[in-house]
């Protein structure tokens, strides 16, 4: 059996991911999939399976208003979870149905935490916020995953019917040619929009394929609250600040999760319309319901 190396795991990680996931799970994961590797015949489908249980693990330990040990095993959930992917790109043994595994069981450990937290902090105080709390984190992540592949499928149908290689719609690739949305604003038609305020938007985007760089070098996406983030903090920062911060850091992180997807739809829009999708596109519109 081949022996693999550190530097063979570093290179499984995802060309971009988010910055919790970069900065505060990859250095421990990447070192536990190394020995998980080396020494175990564990397959990605059974450290899938083996993070889902500790995600129930952890819903258990919210419900039972252990809210450090909760947290503590929420992120050893999600870390075992990342692993399942690096073993799987490290070993060539990803297969169609683990992928389904993985998207389905991160919704469920999600739903189990989010009714964890809302049984364990209404049985203790008998405020029903609480509830809406759990609900409101169930729905917007369920609202994020299902948003996400919709997304796609509508970029991929107008890449078809342009016949062009996707872009980044979240800013230029450094390390290829400026994307089509490079001035999402575009040029006023009528010759009508001030110079001043033109500049301003050039400008704007100019410092926005800067910081797009700069978070590129890092392997930082450059949306930087997506689901990933939204779950580190409602179930693994706040709970280990304490119970007084599980509602606002919830509600901060849940307004930034929905401005994230707002914009990105409204990325997408600016793009379907720049490439003409409309009328041709609206006749296909079934295939993507």
């Amino acid at each position: 059996m081949r022996t693999y190396s550190l530097d063979d795991v570093h290179e499984t990680r995802k060309r971009r991911d988010s910055w919790w996931t970069v900065y505060f799970v990859d250095p421990v994961a990447c070192r536990v999939a190394l020995p998980v590797a080396n020494h175990t015949r564990l397959t990605p489908n059974g450290l899938t399976v083996f993070s889902l249980v500790l995600g129930a693990v952890s819903a258990g330990c919210f419900a039972a208003n252990q809210l450090v040990a909760g947290a503590c095993v929420f992120y050893l959930s999600f870390m075992i979870d990342c692993v399942d992917g690096k073993i799987a790109r490290l070993k060539g043994t990803g297969t169609p149905f683990g992928l389904w595994l993985d998207y389905v069981g991160d919704r469920v450990r999600v739903v189990l935490c989010a009714g964890g937290l809302a049984y364990g902090q209404y049985t203790l105080t008998g405020d029903v916020v609480y509830v809406v709390l759990g609900a409101a984190v169930a729905v917007l992540d369920l609202f994020r995953y299902v948003n996400a592949p919709q997304m796609k499928r509508v970029r991929e149908a107008v890449r078809e019917e342009c016949q062009e290689p996707e872009p980044d719609l979240l800013g230029p690739d450094p390390l290829g040619p400026e994307p089509l949305l490079a001035d999402p604003m575009g040029a006023d038609p009528m010759g009508t929009d001030p110079l001043p305020e033109r500049a301003r938007r050039r400008g704007f985007f100019r410092f926005f394929r800067r910081l797009n760089r700069f978070l590129a070098r890092h392997r930082v996406r450059s949306h930087l609250v997506s689901g990933i983030e939204f779950h580190a903090a409602v179930f693994v920062i706040a709970p280990l600040a304490g119970a007084w911060a599980l509602i606002p850091l919830a509600a901060a992180s849940g307004a930034l999760l929905l401005a994230n997807e707002f914009f990105l739809v409204y990325r997408m829009w600016l793009f379907t319309r720049r490439h003409g999708a409309g009328s041709a596109q609206e006749s296909r519109e079934h295939v993507l319901v």
